[in-house]
């Protein structure tokens, strides 16, 4: 049967929610209006309806359009989503913000419900055709912030070719302890894994390059933002430990040092905020910001209140 179109102004006697008014019309089911406006058929004063809730009154036109015999159904909802927020999608990349105590991915002991897995599992959500998400480079379970996947893995393996040209930019929050003297500098070293799989300086390494700026000191910790132009494991948990202001919060790395009474947290101070790179299809720049999380902000209102915070110079 053809597509009806159906124009109604609205009585005085009708007023209340669209849903109740269009379900008299059509003689329609509640779940059926609920399905015909998810599929784009109600409109009040020229204006998609998307709400079944909302309330008309008396002079609003209602236009219905709709097909007689077809049962419209709802929309499925989207999943929400946990440990993580997507920040971009689009058919080539994902970006999303993860949460500290998320792993990326599995490892040997190949555990689940890692980010991978939330990922795969909330796009591929009532998706016909199911997408491989692909990763593209990785976070410290306990480190919170922005990540690249690929919708497949070519794509995620353009992007690691710009990875390995040093070509995106990141930018990483940390507090770490003690007050680092200097505004900036750059440390450079070669990393490399010893029997317990931590990693530390070695001249059988592989190269890694660590540039930082000084942003608020305070009496035991400094906030200091990171930049990589390498991108090793832990990267900046080896080269902060190593010049004696470990990552606060870190268990793996000068642990004594890493402990502070203001950072409770059962996660490191450590925050992806800035990740620009160039989209593998079109070759136009990304870039993408995050703020500081709560713990961040909560640590420094803390030590400020306290007398223990103090701005830094800009160098």
């Amino acid at each position: 049967m053809p597509q009806k179109e159906l124009s109604y102004p609205v009585l005085s006697s009708d007023s209340g929610r669209v849903d109740l008014v269009v379900a008299r019309l059509l003689d329609f089911s509640r779940a059926r209006v609920r399905g015909l406006i998810d599929h784009g058929g109600v409109s009040i004063n020229g204006e998609l309806c998307e709400d079944g809730g909302i309330p008309v009154k008396a002079d609003d036109q209602l236009v219905l359009n709709f097909d007689p015999q077809r049962q419209y159904r709802e929309k499925p909802q989207a999943r929400p989503t946990r440990g993580f927020s997507i920040i971009y999608k689009d058919e080539a990349v994902v970006v999303v913000n993860k949460e500290a105590g998320i792993l990326t991915v599995p490892t040997d002991r190949r555990e689940t419900n890692t980010l991978i897995d939330l990922i795969s599992s909330h796009i591929n959500h009532n998706q016909p055709r199911r997408a491989k998400v692909s990763v593209v480079h990785r976070l410290d379970r306990d480190t919170s912030g922005l990540l690249i996947f690929g919708q497949n893995k070519d794509y995620a393996d353009a992007i690691i070719k710009q990875f390995a040209a040093r070509k995106p930019e990141r930018e990483y929050a940390a507090i770490v302890s003690g007050r680092v003297v200097k505004e900036s500098g750059t440390i450079e070293s070669f990393l490399a894994s010893d029997k317990s799989l931590n990693q530390k300086s070695s001249a059988q390494g592989e190269l890694a390059i660590t540039h930082f700026r000084v942003v608020e000191r305070f009496a035991n910790a400094t906030m200091i933002m990171v930049n990589l132009e390498t991108g090793r494991r832990n990267q900046i948990r080896v080269h902060f430990a190593e010049m004696g202001h470990p990552v606060l919060g870190d268990s793996r790395y000068e642990t004594q040092k890493a402990s502070h009474a203001s950072w409770p947290y059962k996660r490191l101070a450590l925050h992806a905020r800035v990740l620009g790179f160039e989209h593998p299809l079109n070759r136009k720049p990304l870039r993408f910001e995050q703020a500081l999380p709560k713990e961040f902000l909560a640590f420094s209102a803390k030590m400020s209140r306290s007398g223990e915070g103090k701005l830094a110079p800009r160098s």
